[in-house]
């Protein structure tokens, strides 16, 4: 089995590079779809963000109030931290049996772990590959404002939050360029997948 991040900042076009790398048969797991999952209801983890918490970061329905909880850890690292050790473990131990899952299925599995905060994190972890996607920052923020409906100032905010492109060049084995077009970038994953030899 190979074990495969892939990293990049905000609006760099990591879920473009994951849809082809599915297509051509790896096993796709999205660190942030995780995170949402081990806070579902009646999970362990949802209970332990209430009890934490309380009351006031669930919705009517029951299901995690993510704006109120983000209101309550945002600038207080404290809340933060108690939030982070409480998701963190949880993500790792669904990860892992993600990871199992899919080398029961196919020993030679090829397993992409998209994770945005990888270079942030830190990681453990042993990659057989590290993919950064990467693209200007002007281009980003014209994505972010045209495809999620963000302002400028708060994208370029989010851009300055994360890791620099240099420090995730710094633990990349392979860089995908997608600020051109989406064929070239396409063309580029395609490349990569024939190197791997899969």
């Amino acid at each position: 089995m190979k074990l495969i991040a892939l990293t990049g900042g905000i609006a760099s076009g990591k879920s473009t590079v994951a849809r082809r790398l599915a297509e051509h048969g790896a096993v796709h797991i999205d660190a942030d779809g995780l995170a949402r999952e081990v806070v579902e209801p009646g999970t362990p983890g949802l209970a332990a963000i209430r009890e934490r918490f309380g009351d006031g970061v669930l919705t009517a329905e029951g299901a995690l109030d993510r704006a109120a909880l983000g209101s309550l850890v945002f600038g207080d690292p404290e809340a933060l931290a108690d939030l982070n050790a409480i998701v963190h473990p949880a993500v790792r131990e669904l990860f892992a049996r993600r990871i199992r899952e899919a080398g029961e299925a196919d020993p030679h599995a090829v397993v992409v772990y998209d994770v945005p905060l990888l270079v942030e994190a830190g990681s453990d972890l042993s990659w057989d590959l590290v993919i950064v996607t990467e693209a200007p920052a002007a281009t980003r923020v014209r994505r972010m404002v045209e495809l999620r409906g963000m302002t400028r100032d708060d994208a370029e905010r989010r851009i300055a939050n994360q890791a620099s492109d240099a420090a995730r060049r710094a633990v990349a084995d392979a860089v995908i360029d997608t600020g051109g077009t989406e064929q070239a970038t396409l063309d580029q994953v395609d490349e990569l997948w024939t190197r791997l030899g899969a």
